[in-house]
């Protein structure tokens, strides 16, 4: 028997195993707190593993309006899909010019602009709090807004700046020689081509806003706009010290849900993105 023929299987085997048990890893917490969401409290301290004996649905329902979790998960929704769709249209059309237009600084502006990813968002938290309240945006939609549209950018931009230097020269020329203009060809001709890109980068971007905690914290003091990661926060202290585990479950598997509902609905999309992505 040849050994050689064993090592492929003995690779693939390993490979195949680490999967699981990463999923395993991931899945197991996520379904515990789904049926924790679903217990009594006395339930969930006797037999934490055990289905509950009847779903508690009230439980949500309690999550929801005593919790505020519902204004919570409003807030996030303004801010997470005004911020999504601010730097996805300013990504675009950011990485459409660096890629596709020659122009003196073009190489520094796009490696500056990549090298906002590399800096730490903890070192901008104190000027960016005084620039933003000396600009009256503290506690505001529009100012949270702003900032998460600019944390996003760099990597929108890094993201994106690949697949329209990837894109056809021929297809714009011929679009320019049938009368279109600049601004015609990038909404009619190039972001189309563009769209699995575009789909992967906003899908990486709704992930990363919505669980952005450090930026809200310092820059939204205001409890009425308090997004869902301040507002589990809160929950998390407040349903800790009255005993309501069940509730706190409640709310965390809400806040879970369109995270969820997100990447079922666009994993082909995701998935077709990175590796269009990968061959330009």
């Amino acid at each position: 028997m040849n050994p050689g023929r064993w090592t492929p299987r003995i690779g693939d085997g390993a490979l195949h195993l680490a999967l699981i048990v990463w999923a395993a890893l991931v899945t197991l917490p996520l379904a515990w707190a789904v049926l924790s969401s679903l217990k009594t409290d006395a339930e969930i301290f006797a037999s934490p593993w055990s289905l509950p004996a009847s779903p508690q649905w009230d439980n949500w329902a309690r999550a929801w309006q005593e919790a505020n979790i519902g204004k919570y998960l409003l807030n996030t929704l303004i801010v997470v899909g005004g911020a999504l769709a601010l730097v996805m249209l300013l990504g675009a059309l950011t990485a459409y010019c660096l890629a596709r237009y020659d122009f003196p600084g073009n190489r520094l502006v796009y490696h500056l602009l990549v090298a906002g990813m590399l800096f730490p968002v903890f070192l901008a938290l104190v000027p960016l709090f005084f620039v933003v309240d000396q600009l009256g945006l503290l506690g505001t939609y529009h100012g949270l807004i702003l900032v998460y549209a600019a944390y996003a950018l760099p990597f929108t931009v890094f993201f994106l700046h690949a697949f329209f230097r990837g894109l056809p020269t021929a297809t714009a020329e011929a679009a320019f020689i049938d009368g279109c203009s600049h601004t015609g060809v990038f909404f009619r001709v190039m972001l189309p081509m563009a769209r699995p890109g575009m789909v992967s980068v906003g899908i990486f971007n709704f992930l990363g806003l919505w669980n952005q905690y450090l930026l809200p914290l310092v820059l939204n003091p205001d409890p009425d706009r308090y997004v869902l990661a301040q507002g589990l926060a809160a929950l998390a202290v407040s349903q800790g010290y009255r005993s309501d585990f069940s509730g706190l479950f409640a709310g965390l598997v809400i806040a879970i849900l369109p995270v969820l509902l997100a990447y079922v609905l666009f994993q082909r999309q995701i998935r077709s993105g990175l590796t269009a992505g990968a061959v330009r």
